[in-house]
């Protein structure tokens, strides 16, 4: 079933990080929810494993005294959905993580591995790209930082170098302080369903009702997950009304290249991304501290 040519423990990053320069043919394991599926139906075949997961300085959730939070790429889901600073100051991918298979999946499931996974259908991205999110790559020669708008290239296709190992998710305060937001995954079951379609809104409220700013992350609506920028230009300095939010929709349908699979036309897509971005921006904009919009 798995044919696996070798396997490799490190317990640091510089460990792990030469294995990866001597040997770049390595796969990079950690809860195996995504590549132990590939390898089952034979996508992957006479594989050279290298689990992280001993690597402790991959693990935790923090905030830094600048307000910066940091995400260590072996977080999973569980704790991601448990995490008081997650909870308290961007609860947005707390509703994702939760939206994220079963209490089983949650539990192994890392946040690392399901950005790496490049899929436009990882329940973590949209909420990451409304949230602005930047990701550490490190390598043996050195580390860089990406936007992760930038690092989805294609489906299924990341800028991860053979040799680098993602090692941390970052969020600064300025992409998240004084903003409220909502997650909406929408699947054909409810039960561990992959997402039909993923809609995550953020915004800004000032003057009781006039939007300051609005960012709207799209996941299954194009190849890589989306960022909705000409309706979120148009929403700034508009007053936060039912009839802007319907504009604010309609635009964010001109963003996607969504597609038809056997899970829903094209069609039914774009209606979906003109419906949920209502609804959550909606809700995004009662937890912003903002009126609720009738």
């Amino acid at each position: 079933m798995y044919n696996i040519q070798a396997y490799f423990e490190p317990k640091t990053l510089d460990e792990a990080a030469a294995l990866l320069a001597d040997n770049p043919d390595l796969k990079i394991i950690a809860g195996g929810t995504d590549l132990l599926i590939k390898m089952h139906h034979g996508k992957i075949e006479k594989v050279e494993l290298l689990s992280i997961r001993k690597i402790k300085a991959l693990e935790g959730i923090c905030k830094l005294e600048d307000g910066t939070i940091v995400i260590g790429a072996l977080a999973t889901f569980t704790q991601i959905a448990n995490d008081p600073v997650i909870t308290e100051n961007i609860p947005i991918l707390r509703e994702a993580a939760l939206s994220m298979g079963g209490p089983q999946i949650r539990n192994v499931a890392t946040i690392g591995g399901n950005i790496c996974n490049g899929v436009t259908s990882a329940d973590s991205a949209s909420s990451l790209f409304a949230l602005n999110a930047r990701l550490k790559l490190r390598a043996k020669q050195g580390e860089r930082v990406i936007p992760i708008e930038e690092f989805y290239l294609g489906p299924g296709k990341v800028d991860l170098k053979p040799w680098e190992i993602l090692t941390e998710i970052i969020i600064v305060p300025e992409d998240y302080v004084g903003y409220g937001g909502h997650y909406i995954k929408f699947s054909i079951r409810k039960a561990m369903d992959i997402a039909t379609l993923g809609v995550a809104t953020l915004c800004k409220i000032k003057d009781g009702n006039v939007f300051d700013d609005v960012r709207i992350g799209l996941g299954v609506a194009a190849p890589t997950p989306i960022r909705c920028k000409e309706a979120e230009n148009y929403a700034k300095e508009r007053v936060a009304s039912s009839e802007t939010l319907a504009e604010i929709a309609r635009l964010s349908v001109k963003s996607t290249k969504a597609r038809t699979s056997w899970r829903a036309s094209k069609e039914y897509r774009e209606h979906l991304v003109e419906e949920l971005s209502q609804r959550a921006l909606k809700r995004a904009v009662v937890n912003a501290g903002g009126a609720e919009i009738a």
